[in-house]
């Protein structure tokens, strides 16, 4: 609700927490092009009442986006906590797109296949705002190859999630083995003299 205004009466109250829930379900399981209408549809209530709760998209995404995008951040003290430089570095790479397979709204916010508000952008941003540490820490223990920088990072997770969205319904476990050909190139080992 925004600064201001009025609380919400109980039942208007339930209906936008239905239409969260049933909104929040959509999205993982078909991306943020879900269609509204069976939204609606789930949470027991019109398309008009959606509309009254969320007259855009973009809201449904600044409503749920933000607090799942934490899980970003959830990741990175995980792979943080790895004694062994690589290891965090791999589990780092494996959690963020294991969790992009399992939710697309997440993959589709990730690669940026729908325009997003600030508010969607900046928790994407708060969510690889360690994610350099990691690099820096397995570069400087000779594990990580020295010419990969953060913004490799970024194209390597926009090729995986267009890997992820393309196999999904089809080979939803594909990802793992592309990441695995992707980590075996970022060895320090594999890199050129």
């Amino acid at each position: 609700m925004a600064a201001g205004s009025k609380p919400l009466r109980v039942d208007a109250a339930r209906n936008r927490d239905k239409l969260l829930a049933a909104a929040t379900h959509a999205f993982a399981e078909h991306g943020l092009d879900a269609p509204l209408e069976p939204i609606a549809r789930a949470a027991g209530v019109s398309i008009g009442t959606l509309y009254a709760h969320f007259p855009t998209r973009e809201a449904f995404y600044d409503a749920i986006l933000p607090a799942q995008l934490a899980a970003l951040e959830d990741i990175t003290t995980r792979a943080w906590a790895e004694p062994d430089p690589w290891v965090g570095f791999v589990r780092f790479v494996e959690d963020l797109f294991a969790m992009q397979a399992e939710n697309h709204s997440l993959n589709d916010a990730l690669a940026r296949r729908r325009p997003l508000s600030p508010v969607v952008v900046d928790a994407c941003c708060q969510g690889f705002r360690h994610a350099e540490r990691i690099l820096t820490r397995a570069k400087a223990a000779g594990v990580l190859r020295l010419d990969f920088e953060p913004s490799d990072l970024g194209s390597l997770v926009t090729a995986m999630s267009q890997l992820i969205h393309e196999s999904i319904d089809t080979s939803p476990d594909v990802w793992r083995r592309h990441l695995a050909f992707f980590l075996d190139g970022l060895k320090a080992s594999t890199a050129l003299a």
